[in-house]
């Protein structure tokens, strides 16, 4: 009993493959890394924090001083 063939469509002596000397067909396969224009690192990293992140770290960290100080004169008198 032979197998039946569930792709009518396959030839498998046109199929590629590495004893065929094929492989993937060409455009068949993910891009090579050179050709992908979003891959790898960018070419200028942030240094360091921005501006706004520690203007916010500075003002809390300020109340939270004044709150420290203002706690300590008060429960002193």
């Amino acid at each position: 009993m032979t197998p039946s063939n569930p792709d009518p469509d396959f030839d498998p002596d046109r199929a590629p493959g590495p004893e065929r000397g094929g492989g993937v067909p060409p455009g068949e396969g993910p891009p090579a890394e050179g050709g992908m224009s979003e891959a790898g690192p960018r070419n200028d990293p942030p240094k360091g924090w921005g501006k706004g992140p520690l203007i916010v770290i500075a003002v809390l960290t300020l109340l939270v001083v004044v709150g420290l100080v203002g706690y300590a004169v008060m429960v002193h008198d």
